[in-house]
């Protein structure tokens, strides 16, 4: 069906760089690369609508006086038929009522490195703007004189990718439906669906994503390629990760690892957490070994001790690192590890498919973010073997390190780490029927009178079936509910089901003596 089409603009790492500029858990280090990152593309790419949206003096989204201002914000009204309602699956996430690049900070923004107004740039960015769409709309009148509908059509690609180039959204989305309704490939209708799904991404609107995805989901499902299911798969996936449905796309991401070939979406690495850390939070045991903890891809990138291992193992080559054997832990939990969860050392993931267009696999791999994985590593593997005081410092780290600094985890963080609690709190006593509260603190590494406060909203809003008692000293579980609400189900249904069978046979009686 041809080369996917229009995956270059608009560049989702600016809007991380945004982020970290804008937000009060990056470093001051941070900011300023990405106060560099961004007045350089800026004037790369003539980005005059975006400059104008985050920077304008009395309307910009991210200076002291203008950040409640939309005046020039580019949202969406027309081209969006989804704004005026949420949707359930929409309603765990609070900037959705706030459509801004910023919006997952929720207000809460430093600017200690401000993004400078220049009044002067900004005439010269504009200008440069409309010199641009001079040129192709005197292109596409040359094609509607003397050329055919493809070169039309060519022409007015061009405006909507320079809209979405320079950060204009509502010209954008308005430019892109347009070539929407004209084309009829299935490929280049997909193709605009999944770039106005990254415009939503960018722009962080989530109810254009979530409309647009179903979009490309129909469209997809009516015969599209391998190519560019594959690429929704991992689209939809980060979609659900922002809006707290990690069940949903904890499945897709982790399904992507093997097949990734969307780096206009976000570098591997960044999927690799992102699979990662959703797969921990919502699948069961057993999934989570198999398909987080023992992941072949995931062990291979965790598994490098150093970034020439690291970049050896996304390009395809063969690691000398550890290649995926189970982090060492540290700490007197280490006689805790279970020996048996030990799995055969997993060959280098290849990565070599994933290059698109002109740039090779490794120079993709060398694009890479540099993380420091161990947090992460330490944090699946200490709560599959049951090391919690480990489990604990590395929540802690990957809180630090991931939760924090990404724009599509940041607004989940303290969601995130409460969950992971709770789920290294059933794990613990789903092996007990009483267990002592300075025993359990001390296994997580914290203190009694903490352990005890912690574990109390979990038990009173029934998420953790245990009781403590504070005279005891101890901790004891619940059992037998779930069995016995089991129980009262089938009695309920069954006696239902015979109801309705009496009341069958009363009827098919009654008509047949009607017959005779």
């Amino acid at each position: 069906m041809g080369d996917p089409q229009y995956l270059k603009y608009p560049q989702l790492a600016l809007a991380q760089s945004l982020f970290t500029l804008a937000s009060p858990s990056t470093s001051h280090s941070a900011k300023q690369a990405s106060l560099t990152s961004l007045q350089d593309a800026i004037r790369e790419h003539k980005m005059a609508p975006l400059y104008a949206y985050l920077a304008h003096p009395h309307h910009g989204k991210i200076n002291a006086s203008g950040e409640s201002g939309s005046a020039m914000s580019p949202t969406l009204s027309r081209a969006n038929p989804n704004t005026s309602s949420s949707g359930a699956t929409l309603r765990r996430t609070s900037s959705i009522n706030t459509t801004s690049i910023v919006g997952v900070l929720g207000g809460k923004m430093d600017r200690s490195v401000d993004l400078p107004w220049d009044e002067a740039l900004y005439n010269e960015l504009k200008a440069d703007n409309e010199k641009e769409l001079a040129a192709i709309a005197k292109e596409e009148e040359e094609a509607t004189e003397r050329a055919g509908e493809t070169e039309i059509q060519a022409a007015q690609a061009k405006r909507a990718e320079l809209y979405a180039r320079i950060g204009d959204k509502a010209a954008a989305l308005a430019e892109f439906e347009k070539l929407q309704e004209k084309t009829g490939i299935l490929a280049t209708k997909i193709d605009i669906v999944l770039a106005i799904i990254r415009i939503a991404l960018f722009f962080d609107d989530k109810l254009l994503a979530r409309h647009n995805i179903a979009r490309a989901t129909t469209l997809v499902e009516s015969g599209g390629d391998w190519d560019r299911r594959n690429r929704l798969k991992a689209y939809n996936g980060l979609h659900l990760l922002t809006i707290r449905a990690h069940n949903l796309a904890a499945p897709l991401l982790l399904d992507s690892l093997s097949t990734f070939t969307s780096n206009e979406l976000c570098p591997y690495s960044s999927l690799v957490v992102y699979a990662t850390l959703a797969g921990a939070v919502s699948l069961p045991r057993r999934d989570f070994k198999s398909k987080v903890v023992d992941a072949p891809e995931i062990r291979a990138i965790f598994g490098a001790d150093s970034d020439t291992d690291r970049l050896l193992a996304l390009s395809g080559a063969p690691s000398a690192g550890t290649g995926g054997q189970d982090e060492e832990m540290t700490g007197d939990d280490n006689a805790a590890k279970d020996e048996s969860s030990a799995t055969p050392k997993p060959t280098a993931v290849n990565l070599t498919m994933l290059a698109s267009g002109s740039a090779s696999a490794e120079a993709q791999a060398a694009a890479e973010p540099k993380y420091d994985f161990k947090p992460l590593s330490t944090l699946i593997n200490s709560l599959y073997t049951g090391q919690y005081s480990a489990f604990f410092r590395a929540l802690s780290a990957v809180e630090t390190n991931f939760l924090t600094q990404d724009r599509f985890l940041y607004e989940h963080t303290r969601w995130f780490v409460r969950e992971m609690r709770l789920k290294a709190y059933t794990q613990l006593l789903a092996s007990y029927r009483t267990v002592s509260l300075s025993s359990m603190a001390s296994s997580f590494g914290v203190s009694v009178e903490w352990l005890d406060k912690d574990l109390a909203p979990f038990i009173a809003s029934q998420r953790l079936q245990a009781t403590i008692d504070r005279v005891q000293g101890v901790v004891s579980t619940v059992r037998g509910e779930g069995k016995g609400r089991q129980y009262n189900d089938v009695v309920r249904q069954g006696d239902q089901l015979i109801t309705k069978l009496q009341k069958y046979g009363q009827v098919v009686r009654l008509r047949g003596s009607e017959r005779s």
